[in-house]
C-alpha cells in the first residue's frame, strides 16, 4: 500500500513543492505539476468554476481573489480552506450598506474586517478572498495596532480605561447584554458581547486586576465556562471617535450646517446609526484592500466581465438611491424625511473606488493582475485542457454509481466529498451494496495510493474530472443536484430563548391587578417610612369621587405577581378601587371560562383514554439523519425536537402545537418526527394549505431523506388523475410511507393502511370544518401542528394546556431583523430597491393584489429596470403554469416575482431578500407579518418596503397597522404582532363571539390564567369558587428591597421583583439568589432580606394567610381559625395575645426583653425568624389536625 507523508509532496521537475495543507491537496498530487506549468504562463486563465479553488491553492505567491458577489466569496473561501491550511485563508467582507445610507454595517461585519486586516498586517495570510464590493469600498485608515485590545485573566487593567476604549470602539452601553456589540457594567462586573464570539463574556475585576473571565448565556444571563485564553476585542464600528475626529466634526458642521445635528453627536462622542455616511468629511485618509497585501502578491479577478458590469452597477445604484432621497428611518409621524447624505460627492473622496483606480494602485505596488474567466473572450487567454466539469446527476443515484463503477474499473482515482459526515456514511453504504471498495479518510489523516474509492469531508461545491491524469472528484451536490445550503448558518445560536424578558412598563401603560382591576401604571418609587425603605409600583385607578384626582394604589414589589400588562381592547375603562364592577366582570368571565374548560376537558379525556401507539427509541438511522442537518439546531429547536420525540414515545396520542416565527426551522422538526414514525412501519400524512407548499415540502423532504428507503408522495391538484389514483392506492396498501398534501388528504376516498402521525403545517390557515374532519380521524393518531403567527384563535387551546405547546423563539444564527420601510410609492425608490437586490445576485418579491392590473404593473417595472426577468403568479392562473412560475423563480430563472398574496403562506426562497408591497394600506396585520417573513431567510440583510399611494390619504386603521409593522421589526416579533392584532381588532374571534367581551374586560393574560385554572380544576376534580392566586401581604418593619446602587436599571429591578414574587417554592428563590450573585455580585443586606421575606410569604400562603403585619406591639395574622386547644397553647406560649374569632384576626404579643427596641429600629433579622417560629408552632399544627 503506497504511502505519502501528510502535507508534503514531491512535484517532479520543479523540485520539492511544500504546500502546508490538508490531505485534500495530497490526493491531487498527480495534478500538481501540470497545474503549476499552467499557472507559470503569464496570461489570463480560462477554467470551469469547480476548479478555481484548486488552481488558487497551487499558486506560490500570495493571492487576492476577487469574486462577483459576497456569496461567491464565501463559497470560494470555504473551498480554499478545505484544500489548504485554513489559517492561511481570510475572507474580507464588504459592508452590506451603501456608503450614503443612514445605516451602519453590522457589528460582526466590521469585526471580521478588522480581524482580516490585522491578520494581513502580521503576514499570517496567503490567500485573501473578497467580493468586488469589498474591493471598491474605501477602508477608513485606522491605525491597526490601536484598534484592538487584548485581555486575559490576571492582566492589570483599569476598568474605566476599558469602558472608555469600548465606547470608542462603538460598543453600546445598556443595562442588559442581549445582542452583539452591547456591554453592561455593574459594580466590578463588566458584561460584553463581542461580535466574533458565540457567547457574551463576563469580566470580573478586583481593583485594577482582571480576576476572572467567563462566558455567559443570554437566556438566563448565567455564567457558563471559564475563559483561559487571551481575548482580542475588535471595534464594532469603523469610524472611531477620538479627539482628532471631534475637531474635524466641528469644522464639518460649520461647512455643512444641514448636518450640524449629526456632527454635534460626534462632538459629544455619541455613536449613532449611519454615522459612517459622514466619513468623507471626517477622515483624512482612505485605503483600499490592495494597500494591505503582502509583497509580490498576485490579484486574480474571477469572471472579469461580470465583475466589471457589477462594479459599474454599484456606482449607479448608489447614485439612484441618492436621487430617491429616501428616509432610511422606519416611518413615524414625528420624523421628517431627511435626504441621505452624500458628502463623498461634494468633498471628492470616500465614495466607491472605480475599478480602473484599483488597477492603478496595484500597478504602483507592482502586483500582477490576471483574469480567471469561465469562457474565452479573446485569443490570448489560455484554457486549461486537462480538467473539466462533471455533469449533474440530478438525484439519479443509479447513474452515478454506474459511472463510478466504470471509472474505478478503468483505473481512475475516484474521490467523493460532502460537507456532512452523515452523507459520507450513507454514500459508503451505497458503494458497499454495489461491491465498490471504499474508505473514509480524515482531513488530517494520511492519503494512500491504493485503488480504494476515497470518501472525504470537505466544502468543495462541485466535482471535476481529468481524463488525462485519471482522476475524478464528485461532490454530493453533483449527485443530488441540490443547490448548496448556506453553511454559514452552522454556528451556535447567539440569541437564546429570552428567559429574562424584563417587563417593559412605560408610564401610562394599562395594567391589570388581579384584586382591583384595570389601572394605569404611573411609576416605580422608593418610600422610606420610619427608617424602613421599600419599593412600590404606583397604579392609578378611576377616582372614587367625581371631579377628584385619580386614586392611586401602591403595590409592594413583593406582590408583583398580581399585576399583568393589559392586552385587550383599544383603551379600557379604568376601574374604581373596591368598586363592584371589577368583581362582576371577573365573575362573568370565570363562569364563561368554566363552560369552555368543561368542553375542552371532554376532548382531553377522550384523547387521554384513547390508546395511541408508543413509538420506539431513536435508531442509528435517526441519528444519521439528524447529523446530516446542515445547520446547528437552535436551543429551543433542539428542545422542541426532544419534546416531540418524548410525546411520540408515550402510549397516549400526541397533540402538540409548535409556534415559531417564519423561517425558524419548524420543517426540520416535522422531517425528524416523520422519519421516526416511518421506522416503526407507520404512515405519515403532512397537511399543508397550498399546492406550492406541497411542492416545496416535497423537495425539502426528498432532499433530507435522500439515500434512505423512504417512499414519499405529493398529493395535490397538480397530480394527473392517474398519478392521484396511484398514490391513493399506495396509501391504502401501505406502499407510500409519507404523503404531503393539501385538503385533498381530507377527502372521503382516502384511506391509510396504518396512519401513525399527522403533521399540520401553517395551522392558522385551516378553517374549523377542516379541523373537525381531522378530529374524527385522529383520536388515536399523533398530531403535530405548526404555526408561524399564532393569530389569536390558535393561541387559546395551547395556552389552556389542552394541547402541549412548544415555542421556538430563537432566530437561527446570522439572521438579522428585516429593515422595514413604510412610505408613499415612489418610482425612483422602487427602481433603486430592485437594483440593490440584483447587485447582490438576489431576487425580489413584488406584491400587487389586483389581478386585472398586474400586467400593467409588470410593464411599469420593465420600464424602470430594463432587462429584468419578471415572473407573474396569481391564483387565477392554471395550476401547472403557476407551479412552473414558482419553480422557475426558485431555480433563479426570474429576478422578480410579481404576484398576489398567493406567496403569503410558507413559500421559502432564501435568495429573495427584498419585498415590495404595493398598496400595503389594504392588508391585514398578520398578512403583512407573514409577507415580511418571506424575506430575510438567509444571512443577507433583507429589506421590506410597504408602500401606499401618495395621492390619497390612508385610513386610521391602516395607519395603525403600518405603524405596528414598522415598529415590530425584531426577530421573533410574530407573537408581539399577534397580540397587537388582538388589540387592533379587539379579541373578536379568539374563542368565538361570547368570549371577546370578557377578554376586553379582564385583559388577555388574566383571562388565560383563569382558563388554565379552570382546566386544572376539571383535571384534578377539585373545584374552588375562590381565586387560586391569593394575595398575601407581608408588612414587617424590615429593609427589604433591591438597592438602586446594586441594580441601577429600573426595568431589571422590575423584572427581578416580578420573578421573586412569582417564585413558587424555595428552590426557585435559591436559584434567583445564585443568579443575583453571578450577575450583580455579592448580595447587599436589603436584598437578602427581600429573599427571606419572599420565602416567608410562600410559607404563609401555604397556610392560607393573607395578611402578616406588625401592629403596635403585636404581630397581626389574618385570616386564622384557631380551635380551643390552639388558643390555650397561644395563651401559654405568647401571653397577652388576643384572638378575635368573629373577624378571624390573631394578634400575637411580641416577647419583651432587650431584643425588642422601638419599632423604628426593628430592622432586625431576628424578627423574621420569630414570625416564622410563630407560624410553625401555632398555625401549622392546627392545619395538620384539621386535615387529619
Amino acid at each position: 500500500m503506497g504511502y505519502s507523508p501528510p502535507f508534503i509532496y514531491e512535484a517532479g521537475v520543479c523540485g520539492v513543492y511544500r504546500q502546508k495543507g490538508g490531505v485534500m491537496l495530497n490526493l491531487f498530487s498527480t495534478l500538481a505539476d501540470p497545474i503549476e506549468k499552467y499557472l507559470t504562463q503569464s496570461v489570463d486563465l480560462i477554467a470551469p468554476s469547480s476548479i478555481h479553488a484548486l488552481l488558487a491553492a497551487h499558486q506560490k505567491s500570495p493571492l487576492l481573489l476577487i469574486t462577483t458577489s459576497t456569496r461567491a466569496s464565501d463559497l470560494l473561501t470555504a473551498e480554499l480552506k478545505s484544500l489548504v491550511e485554513p489559517e492561511s485563508v481570510v475572507n474580507f467582507p464588504a459592508w452590506e450598506t451603501l456608503p450614503h445610507e443612514r445605516l451602519s454595517p453590522k457589528a460582526d461585519t466590521v469585526t471580521e474586517r478588522f480581524k482580516a486586516l490585522n491578520q494581513l498586517n502580521s503576514n499570517d495570510i496567503k490567500f485573501v478572498v473578497c467580493s468586488i464590493r469589498a474591493l471598491m469600498q474605501p477602508i477608513i485608515a485606522n491605525p491597526l495596532e490601536d484598534s484592538q485590545v487584548r485581555i486575559k485573566v490576571s492582566n492589570h487593567f483599569l476598568m474605566n480605561d476599558l469602558i472608555q476604549k469600548l465606547i470608542t470602539f462603538g460598543f453600546t452601553r445598556s443595562d442588559l447584554v442581549e445582542r452583539r456589540g452591547d456591554f453592561a457594567v455593574r459594580g466590578g462586573i463588566l458584561d460584553l458581547f463581542l461580535a466574533d464570539k458565540e457567547h457574551p463574556i463576563r469580566i470580573d475585576f478586583f481593583g485594577d486586576e482582571i480576576e476572572d473571565i467567563s462566558y455567559f448565556a443570554i437566556a438566563d444571563q448565567r455564567s457558563l465556562d471559564k475563559v483561559t485564553e487571551e481575548i482580542t476585542i475588535y471595534p464594532c464600528r469603523e469610524l472611531l471617535i477620538d479627539a482628532h475626529l471631534k475637531k474635524k466634526a466641528l469644522k464639518l458642521g460649520q461647512d455643512f450646517p444641514q448636518i450640524s445635528e449629526l456632527t454635534e453627536k460626534i462632538i459629544q462622542g455619541i455613536n449613532f446609526e449611519g454615522m459612517e455616511s459622514l466619513a468623507a468629511g471626517l477622515v483624512d485618509e482612505f485605503k483600499n484592500i490592495v494597500d494591505f497585501l503582502p509583497d509580490k502578491s498576485q490579484i486574480w479577478i474571477i469572471d472579469e466581465p461580470r465583475v466589471r458590469t457589477r462594479s459599474a452597477d454599484l456606482v449607479t445604484t448608489n447614485d439612484e438611491f441618492l436621487s430617491a432621497a429616501w428616509s432610511n428611518l422606519a416611518w413615524a409621524e414625528d420624523k421628517e424625511l431627511d435626504a441621505p447624505i452624500e458628502l463623498s460627492k461634494q468633498l471628492g473622496k470616500g465614495g466607491f473606488y472605480e475599478l480602473e483606480k484599483v488597477r492603478k494602485i496595484a500597478d504602483d505596488y507592482g502586483y500582477q493582475i490576471r483574469n480567471l474567466n469561465l469562457y474565452a473572450s479573446n485569443p490570448d487567454e489560455k484554457a486549461i485542457e486537462f480538467l473539466e466539469d462533471i455533469d449533474s446527476y440530478a438525484n439519479k443515484y443509479d447513474a452515478a454509481i454506474s459511472d463510478i463503477k466504470n471509472w474505478h474499473k478503468s483505473g481512475f482515482k475516484v474521490i467523493f466529498t460532502a460537507p456532512a459526515v452523515g452523507t459520507l456514511k450513507r454514500f459508503s453504504e451505497l458503494l458497499n451494496t454495489s461491491d465498490l471498495p471504499n474508505e473514509t479518510i480524515q482531513t488530517r489523516g494520511i492519503a494512500d495510493k491504493s485503488n480504494l474509492i476515497t470518501l472525504l469531508k470537505s466544502d468543495l461545491q462541485y466535482g471535476f474530472i481529468s481524463e488525462k491524469y485519471k482522476l475524478v472528484v464528485i461532490t454530493d451536490k453533483d449527485i443530488s443536484g441540490q443547490r448548496s445550503l448556506d453553511k454559514d448558518l452552522a454556528r451556535m445560536p447567539s440569541r437564546r430563548k429570552k428567559a429574562i424578558d424584563p417587563l417593559q412598563l412605560k408610564a401610562g401603560d394599562y395594567v391589570v391587578h388581579e384584586q382591583h382591576g384595570v389601572g394605569r401604571y404611573s411609576e416605580l418609587i422608593n418610600r422610606t417610612i420610619s427608617g424602613i425603605s421599600r419599593e412600590y409600583l404606583v397604579i392609578e385607578y378611576a377616582s372614587s369621587k367625581r371631579g377628584q384626582p385619580a386614586d392611586r394604589l401602591f403595590v409592594p414589589t413583593d406582590t408583583l405577581e398580581q399585576v399583568t400588562k393589559y392586552v385587550g381592547g383599544e383603551a379600557p375603562a379604568l376601574h374604581r378601587i373596591g368598586g363592584a364592577d371589577w368583581q362582576s366582570s371577573k365573575r362573568k368571565a370565570r363562569k364563561a371560562v368554566k363552560q369552555i374548560a368543561a368542553e375542552l376537558i371532554r376532548l382531553y379525556a377522550a384523547r387521554m383514554s384513547a390508546p395511541g401507539f408508543a413509538f420506539s427509541q431513536d435508531t442509528p438511522w435517526q441519528k444519521e439523519l439528524e447529523e446530516s442537518f446542515a445547520f446547528v439546531e437552535t436551543i429551543d429547536q433542539q428542545a422542541t425536537i426532544d419534546e416531540v420525540k418524548r410525546d411520540m414515545e408515550k402510549p397516549n396520542p400526541m397533540d402538540r402545537i409548535v409556534c415559531g416565527d417564519v423561517g425558524y426551522g419548524k420543517t426540520e422538526i416535522a422531517v425528524r418526527a416523520a422519519f421516526k414514525a416511518v421506522q416503526d412501519g407507520k404512515q405519515v400524512a403532512i397537511l399543508v394549505p397550498t399546492t406550492l407548499l406541497v411542492q416545496q415540502h416535497f423537495n425539502t423532504f426528498s432532499n433530507r431523506y435522500s439515500g434512505f428507503p423512504v417512499r414519499l408522495a405529493a398529493l395535490s391538484r397538480f397530480n394527473t388523475p392517474s398519478e392521484g389514483k396511484e398514490i391513493i392506492a399506495g396509501l391504502k396498501s401501505g406502499a407510500v410511507d409519507v404523503v404531503i398534501g393539501t385538503h385533498r388528504l381530507l377527502s372521503k376516498d382516502i384511506e391509510f393502511a396504518d396512519l401513525g402521525l399527522l403533521v399540520v403545517d401553517e395551522e392558522q390557515r385551516f378553517g374549523v370544518e377542516h379541523k373537525e374532519e381531522l378530529k374524527k380521524a385522529r383520536t388515536n393518531v399523533d398530531v403535530l401542528a405548526m404555526s408561524a403567527t399564532p393569530i389569536p384563535r390558535t393561541l387559546e387551546m395551547a395556552i389552556t394546556g389542552i394541547r402541549e405547546m412548544s415555542n421556538i423563539t430563537t432566530p437561527p444564527e446570522e439572521r438579522h431583523p428585516v429593515l422595514t420601510y413604510v412610505g408613499p410609492y415612489d418610482e425612483k425608490q422602487v427602481s433603486a430597491a430592485i437594483h440593490r437586490e440584483l447587485l447582490r445576485d438576489g431576487q425580489v418579491f413584488f406584491i400587487h393584489n389586483r389581478v386585472e392590473s398586474i400586467e400593467a404593473v409588470s410593464e411599469r417595472i420593465k420600464k424602470l429596470v430594463p432587462g429584468i426577468k419578471i415572473g407573474i403568479a396569481h391564483g387565477q392562473m392554471n395550476e401547472r403554469v403557476l407551479e412552473d412560475v414558482i419553480l422557475s423563480f426558485w431555480n433563479r430563472e426570474f429576478d422578480l416575482l410579481l404576484c398576489t398574496t398567493i406567496i403569503e403562506s410558507g413559500i421559502d426562497i432564501p435568495n429573495a431578500n427584498t419585498l415590495i408591497v404595493d398598496r400595503s394600506d389594504l392588508f391585514g396585520l398578520s398578512q403583512l407579518h407573514q409577507l415580511r417573513g418571506r424575506v430575510g431567510r438567509s444571512r443577507e440583510r433583507a429589506y421590506a418596503y410597504f408602500l401606499y399611494p401618495s395621492e390619497q390619504p390612508i385610513t386610521e386603521l391602516a395607519h395603525d397597522r403600518l405603524t405596528t409593522i414598522a415598529t415590530n421589526t425584531d426577530l421573533g416579533a410574530g407573537m408581539q404582532v399577534a397580540l397587537k392584532d388582538l388589540e387592533i381588532r379587539g379579541a373578536g374571534n379568539l374563542l368565538g363571539g361570547e368570549q371577546s367581551g370578557h377578554i376586553a374586560e379582564v385583559g388577555f393574560d388574566l383571562y388565560m390564567r383563569m382558563v388554565a385554572d379552570a382546566v386544572d380544576e376539571f383535571k384534578t376534580g377539585y373545584f374552588d369558587e375562590k381565586p387560586k392566586n391569593n394575595e398575601c401581604k407581608v408588612e414587617l418593619p424590615i429593609n427589604a428591597h433591591l438597592p438602586v446602587e446594586y441594580i441601577e436599571s429600573e426595568r431589571l429591578r422590575l423584572d427581578l421583583y416580578r420573578r421573586i414574587a412569582d417564585a413558587h417554592d424555595d428552590m426557585a428563590l435559591s436559584e434567583i439568589n445564585s443568579e443575583l450573585i453571578d450577575r450583580f455580585g455579592t448580595l447587599p443586606d436589603p436584598t437578602k432580606e427581600l429573599l427571606s421575606v419572599a420565602s416567608l410569604r410562600l410559607f404563609a400562603k401555604t397556610l392560607g394567610l393573607r395578611d402578616i403585619a406588625i401592629s403596635g406591639k403585636n404581630l397581626r395574622l389574618a385570616p386564622v381559625s384557631l380551635p380551643e386547644s390552639a388558643q390555650l397553647r397561644l395563651a401559654r406560649l405568647y401571653p397577652g395575645s388576643i384572638y378575635k374569632n368573629a373577624s378571624q384576626i390573631l394578634l400575637v404579643a411580641r416577647p419583651g426583653g432587650p431584643n425588642w427596641i422601638e419599632s423604628a429600629s426593628v430592622g432586625n433579622t431576628s424578627l423574621l425568624a420569630w414570625v416564622e417560629e410563630v407560624l410553625r408552632t401555632l398555625i401549622q399544627p392546627t392545619l395538620k389536625s384539621k386535615s387529619e
